[in-house]
């Protein structure tokens, strides 16, 4: 898959709450991780999948919009950095949650990603639900 499939893959994924989407962009040793988060490194394709189920399905924020703000890339051709804000509603109130993905591509799959969530955006889902 080229960089711009597996970026978009990446945002359908999310608009969908799809685990398996977006675990099946990932190489089997592919590694998730969350700088700002507070969340544990998802290792393996598999990590990605089940921590990703998890999540979403317990999140009562309703995706309507992935916005792709920016796609950079890199002088390292394996890195790119995506800006994009995902819109939702959670339990009556419009929310939005800006972020970056920090994604390295090797051979067609994502081979580690850094994943920087507006943590006080984050702060709002949990309290609107």
């Amino acid at each position: 898959m080229s960089i711009e499939e597996i970026v978009t893959g990446f945002h359908a994924a999310m608009l969908h709450k799809s685990a398996d989407e977006l675990a099946d962009l990932y190489a089997e040793d592919g590694l998730h991780e969350f700088p700002f988060g507070g969340l544990a490194p998802y290792e393996g394709r598999e990590a990605v999948r089940e921590n990703y189920r998890t999540m979403w399905g317990a999140t009562p924020f309703e995706v309507e919009e992935v916005r792709r703000v920016a796609l950079h890339r890199t002088e390292d051709p394996e890195v790119v950095v995506v800006e994009q804000t995902v819109h939702g509603a959670a339990g009556g109130h419009r929310l939005t949650v800006p972020g970056l993905l920090v994604l390295r591509i090797r051979d067609g799959r994502i081979v580690h990603t850094r994943d920087y969530m507006d943590t006080s955006a984050i702060a709002q889902v949990r309290a609107a639900g």
